[in-house]
C-alpha cells in the first residue's frame, strides 16, 4: 500500500540518485555504513512511524496536554510511542561512537527523521529536542555534564528543552532577564519566568533537562551578558540517582493552533515551589564559559532552523499525499467535453484545476524536500571536510541557505497545506480529515527558531551583505555549473537552465543595487521580499538539480518529476521578476507608514 505519510520512493532517488550519499563512505568518519545500513533504518524509520507515531495522530491533536496545577498530562500514546524510538536507538544516529552514536550521516538521519514529523509532529518533537539539547551539550559541556545529562538522554530516560524566550522579550534575546546568582558551591541559582517552551513539563521519562539563558549579576548588557545554564527538573546525584525537585515550577500551559500534542509551557525558575538544599532559586549549572550562551544555544538554534524547515516541509508532503488520495478516489462531476450528463462521475483529479493544485503542492514539498537534504548534505561535508578551503566554502554555502532553508518551506508549505484543504472541498474544513489538522501545525514554523522577517533580516543583511557578497556568488557559482550540466541535456532542462540563470543574473544585480542604497533602514526594509525572490531561485535550482539527475529515464516517477519541474519554472520562478523590479525600486513604503495612519 503506498504510503501518505512520505514517499518512500522519494526519499530514496533524492539520496541515491541525486545525492549519492554512497559516496560518503570514501570519509573514514562513514566509512562503516554502507547502501544496505541506509535502506535498513529508512524501513526502520517508515515502520515506526506508521505503527506507532501516525495513529494517534488526530488523538494528540484533539485530546490536548492538561495541566492540573500541578502536572502536565499526556495521553499515554505519546509515551508509548517515544519508548518505541528510544528502544530502536534513534537518539544518536548521528553523534559520534565514542558515545554511543551511529555516526550516521546527517543527509540520511534526516531522510529518517523526516518518516516521524510526517506522522506525527506533536509526539516526534518531544524526542528531536532532546537530540538537540544532548549535541550542544556534547559540543560544548564537561564531562561530569555529558554523563550526568547526556547519557540518560540518549538512553530515552531523560528529556531536553530548549529555554530561550521571556514574556517581555520574546525573539529578542539580549533582552532576557532571568538572573543567575552564584553560590557558594559553585552552582548557580536561577530566577526568572520564561515563556512558548515547547516539552517544558510532562511525566513522560525520569527527569527534564532545561537548556537556559540566564545573566550573571556582572554581565554586559544585550547578548554579550548571556551565558547558558543546565537547570534538571530534578537534581541528579554524583551516581546519576535522581534527587530532590528542583525550584522549576509552571505558570501555566499555553494552548496553541497546532502541534497540540507538544506541550508549550510558561515555566518560573526560582519561584519558590520548592526549596532544592533547603534555599531560593533554581539550581542551575554553568556551561562553557560565562557571556558565551548565545552562541553555545546557536549550536543547537540553527540545526533547529534546518529541522523547522524539513518539519515544515513533511507537514505539507504529508498533505499533499492525503489530499491526491483523496481526488483519486472522490467521484464529482464529469469532463468538459462529456456528451452525456448521466454518465458515471469521474474522480476529480481528472478535472484540470484540481491536477493544477496537485502540482503546486507536488513542485513545492518535493522542492523543499530537496533543498533540506542538500543542506545536511552541506553538514556532513563541512564536518568531514578534507582541508580548510573545503571547510571554509561549504560553511559559507550552508550558512545562506540555512534562513532560506528554515524560512521557504515554512511559507510554502503554509500555501501547499492550505491547497491540500481546497481539493478536499468541504470535507478539508472538517475535522474528520487530517489536512486541516496539518494545516494548523504548519502556522507555527513561520514562527519557530526565528520568524519568517528574522530569518530575512538575517539573509540579506549577515549572510549576504555582511560577507561583502562572498556567499551568495559561492551560491551562484554552484548554480552557475548546474546549469551547464542541464543545457548538455537540451531542449526542456536547457530551456529551464537559461531561465534560472537570467533569474541569478538579475538577483546579483538587485542585490548590489541593495548594497549601493547607502542607508541600512532602506536596504533592510523589504529583506522579507527578498529572502521570497532568493527562495524560489535556490528551490528553482533544486528543480534543475533534479531533472539532470532524472536524465533520460523513463517511467512514471520521472515522468512526475518533469512534470513538477516544469510546473515549477513556468508558475512559479517567473515570480521573482516583480519581487526583484520592487527590491530595484528601493520602495520606502513601509518606513514611510506612521503608526497614526492605521
Amino acid at each position: 500500500m503506498t504510503s501518505t505519510i512520505l514517499s518512500a520512493r522519494d526519499l530514496q532517488f533524492l539520496l541515491f540518485e541525486w545525492l549519492d550519499v554512497e559516496q560518503l563512505a570514501e570519509r573514514p568518519r562513514f566509512a562503516e555504513h554502507d547502501r544496505a545500513t541506509y535502506d535498513a533504518l529508512l524501513a526502520l524509520c517508515e515502520q515506526l512511524a506508521t505503527e506507532h507515531f501516525a495513529p494517534h495522530y488526530r488523538k494528540s491533536d484533539t485530546e490536548e496536554p492538561v495541566f492540573d496545577g500541578e502536572k502536565v498530562r499526556l495521553i499515554p500514546e505519546i509515551e508509548a510511542a517515544l519508548t518505541k524510538f528510544a528502544e530502536a536507538d534513534l537518539l544518536g544516529l548521528t553523534l559520534d561512537a565514542e558515545v554511543g552514536g551511529h555516526q550516521l550521516p546527517n543527509v540520511v538521519a534526516s531522510a529518517c527523521m523526516a518518516w516521524f514529523t510526517a506522522a506525527n509532529i506533536g509526539t516526534a518533537a518531544y524526542s528531536f529536542l532532546t537530540m538537540a539539547n544532548a549535541s550542544l551539550l556534547l559540543a560544548h559541556g564537561t564531562p561530569n555534564q555529558v554523563e550526568r545529562y547526556v547519557t540518560p538522554m540518549l538512553e530515552g530516560r531523560f528529556f531536553g528543552t530548549m529555554t530561550l524566550s521571556e514574556p517581555q522579550a520574546g525573539s529578542s534575546l539580549g533582552d532576557v532577564v532571568t538572573r543567575a546568582v552564584p553560590a557558594d558551591d559553585g552552582t548557580f541559582r536561577i530566577f526568572g519566568s520564561k515563556m512558548w517552551i515547547s516539552g517544558g513539563d510532562h511525566e513522560m521519562g525520569d527527569n527534564i533537562v532545561h537548556l537556559v539563558l540566564a545573566k550573571l549579576p556582572d554581565a554586559a548588557p544585550g547578548t554579550r551578558g548571556i551565558s547558558l545554564f543546565v537547570v534538571p527538573k530534578h537534581l541528579v546525584g554524583e551516581d546519576g540517582s535522581i534527587g530532590e525537585r528542583n525550584d522549576v515550577a509552571l505558570a501555566g500551559i499555553n494552548h496553541k493552533l497546532g502541534n497540540r500534542g507538544t506541550v508549550n509551557t510558561a515555566p518560573v525558575f526560582g519561584g519558590g515551589a520548592h526549596t532544592p538544599g533547603g534555599a531560593p532559586g533554581a539550581v542551575g549549572y554553568l556551561v562553557g564559559e560565562p557571556g558565551k550562551g548565545l552562541s553555545y544555544m546557536f549550536h543547537m538554534m540553527n540545526a533547529a532552523r534546518l529541522g523547522v524547515g524539513m518539519s515544515a516541509t513533511t507537514t505539507a508532503y504529508t498533505a499533499y499525499l492525503k489530499s491526491l488520495e483523496y481526488a483519486r478516489s472522490r467521484p464529482q462531476g464529469r469532463r468538459l467535453t462529456a456528451p452525456d450528463p448521466t454518465a458515471p462521475q469521474v474522480p476529480i483529479i481528472e478535472h484540470a484545476d484540481v491536477r493544477r493544485m496537485l502540482l503546486a503542492q507536488k513542485s513545492y514539498v518535493e522542492g523543499a524536500l530537496a533543498l533540506n537534504l542538500y543542506c545536511s548534505r552541506l553538514l556532513d561535508l563541512q564536518a568531514t571536510a578534507r582541508d580548510e578551503e573545503e571547510r571554509t566554502e561549504t560553511g559559507r554555502l550552508l550558512d545562506l541557505l540555512t534562513p532560506i532553508a528554515k524560512s521557504w518551506p515554512s511559507q510554502w508549505g503554509q500555501e501547499s497545506n492550505s491547497l491540500a484543504i481546497q481539493v478536499l472541498g468541504g470535507s478539508g474544513y472538517t475535522r474528520d480529515y487530517d489536512v486541516e489538522a496539518h494545516w494548523r501545525d504548519q502556522r507555527l514554523n513561520p514562527i519557530h527558531e526565528g520568524t519568517h522577517g528574522i530569518q530575512a533580516l538575517d539573509l540579506l543583511g549577515r549572510k549576504v551583505l555582511g560577507g561583502g557578497g562572498a556567499a551568495l556568488m559561492a551560491l551562484a557559482a554552484r548554480i552557475a555549473d548546474t546549469v551547464g550540466r542541464a543545457r548538455d541535456l537540451g531542449e526542456e532542462p536547457a530551456a529551464h537552465a537559461d531561465a534560472l540563470q537570467a533569474a541569478v543574473d538579475r538577483l546579483g544585480e538587485v542585490t548590489l543595487a541593495l548594497a549601493g542604497l547607502g542607508d541600512p533602514e532602506r536596504t533592510m526594509a523589504n529583506a522579507t521580499v527578498y529572502l521570497e525572490a532568493a527562495g524560489h531561485v535556490v528551490v528553482a535550482w533544486m528543480w534543475l538539480e533534479q531533472l539532470v539527475a532524472v536524465g533520460e529515464r523513463t517511467g512514471d516517477f520521472y515522468d512526475g518529476k518533469r512534470a513538477a519541474a516544469r510546473y515549477f519554472f513556468r508558475w512559479e520562478l517567473p515570480k521573482v521578476g516583480p519581487m526583484l523590479d520592487l527590491l530595484a525600486s528601493g520602495d520606502t513604503t513601509t518606513l514611510e507608514m506612521r503608526d497614526a495612519w492605521f
